[in-house]
């Protein structure tokens, strides 16, 4: 690990990944260990799933089939997986390379070599205290600069971290930080996720890392959704209930957009309507991935007004959107085929709903094979999660129904360059 040293020429990153389905979870681990050491150095043996030198980091999701199993096995980690850094979590559904393991046992490990980076691995806990909250654990290497081109890659438990609060801090402390990641899903109730930072297990709080220096990483966050009419501005509302939009209460206005739509659309209003707030004012035209998309909770026909899942307010540009499996595949190549990028992606993570895979298309392991068909063969691994984390525009919101995708790439920045310094909660 390197910091504030001036970026010379190193080797780009390397990942590999790996994926198992067996169903005793050490052996299912040590399978997923020797695949992503072989994809890691590009060869197809791995005696003994070793590497040398180790990665740097390492990802491991766990499908929470694996039950009472997990926790034990999760407090070896740092023994078994040859990395610097390791982190894991459980999920109901595990991504691996090109295949998503929506239900039943499935371990996926992602290594990642990366020279001239900036890690700092972190694993968060939030508290109240008479003061008001306070997210605690915060290492030290992260009280002073951080890298100009940092990510921090963010795994929560979603019964005891509140993210939407956490972004709002970081957003204080470092302006322009972006966060990708994903909720973990693996439990339906306070206790039952297990989280993992090198050996010490934890049932609440967050695991992460922030990543920087020579290594950047790129998100890809796709909404799936698509917008229909045309952009609006809202000139009266009241918390979540946009009350008018152009002059004229806001159920007119949906009103005259259902009008204009062929059958498709019109039936896609009826079940999906969704509501796009634009990520940033300052644009002449507005197209898709410009808007933070939210559901639409209700349209009253009396009142005129509609509610939504988010806060609005008076002047903010507004579209419909709609949501069904072509617009979510469509919007995903999009995102990943149509957008040039400065460098390859060496590896990739993925954080995709649990409401995508087979609830939503026709065709299993869609958002894995999207990627692989658009940037493949590429190292990847994920879950399916309980709320995706990705920026939209410049700053960074909580989703569902999103695919989010951090890219690690090489990055072209000096390292030196920093951020303002902040101190960590206390």
């Amino acid at each position: 690990m390197t910091q504030g040293q001036k970026l010379t020429t190193t080797p780009g990153p390397r990942c590999g990944s790996g994926g198992s389905t067996d169903p005793e979870l050490v052996v299912a681990l040590r399978e997923a260990i020797d695949a992503a050491v072989a994809n890691l150095r590009g060869d197809d043996t791995a005696p003994g799933g070793r590497v040398d030198p180790p990665a740097d980091l390492a990802f491991v999701f766990v499908s929470a089939t694996y039950g009472s199993a997990i926790r034990p096995v999760f407090e070896l980690l740092g023994d078994l997986v040859p990395a610097r850094h390791v982190l894991g979590a459980t999920a109901e559904g595990i991504v691996a390379g090109g295949q998503e393991h929506e239900s039943g046992p499935a371990v996926a490990v992602w290594l990642a070599s990366l020279p001239g980076g900036w890690i700092e691995p972190l694993s968060l806990d939030y508290t109240q205290t008479p003061d008001g909250g306070m997210f605690a654990g915060w290492p030290e290497g992260l009280t002073g600069d951080w890298p100009t081109n940092a990510t921090l890659i963010l795994v929560a438990d979603p019964f005891s971290f509140p993210v939407d609060a956490f972004v709002r801090r970081l957003e204080e402390e470092h302006p322009g930080v972006p966060i990708v990641g994903g909720m973990a899903s693996g439990g339906n109730v306070p206790g039952s996720n297990t989280l993992a930072a090198g050996s010490r297990t934890y049932d609440s709080g967050a695991i992460g890392v922030v990543v920087g220096g020579g290594v950047r990483v790129r998100p890809v966050v796709s909404q799936g959704c698509r917008p229909v009419g045309r952009p609006m501005v809202i000139t009266r509302s009241e918390e979540n209930m946009i009350v008018e939009l152009g002059g004229r209460p806001a159920f007119e206005r949906l009103r005259e957009t259902f009008q204009e739509l062929d059958a498709v659309d019109r039936e896609l209003v009826r079940t999906s309507l969704h509501v796009g707030r634009a990520a940033s004012e300052y644009r002449d035209t507005f197209r898709r991935g410009d808007f933070l998309v939210r559901n639409v909770l209700g349209a009253d026909p009396d009142s005129g007004v509609i509610a939504v899942g988010d806060l609005v307010r008076t002047g903010q540009t507004v579209q419909f959107h709609v949501r069904d499996a072509g617009s979510a595949d469509e919007d995903l190549r999009e995102l990943l085929c149509g957008t040039p990028s400065a460098a390859e992606p060496a590896g990739a993570l993925i954080f995709t709903c649990n409401g995508r895979g087979s609830r939503l298309f026709a065709q299993p392991h869609h958002d894995a094979r999207c990627l692989q068909d658009c940037l493949g063969p590429l190292p990847a691994a994920g879950f399916f999660a309980q709320g995706e984390i990705g920026p939209i525009g410049s700053r960074t919101f909580l989703h569902g129904f999103t695919a989010s995708l951090a890219l690690f790439e090489r990055a072209r920045v000096d390292v030196a360059d920093t951020i303002a310094p902040s101190l960590p909660s206390p």
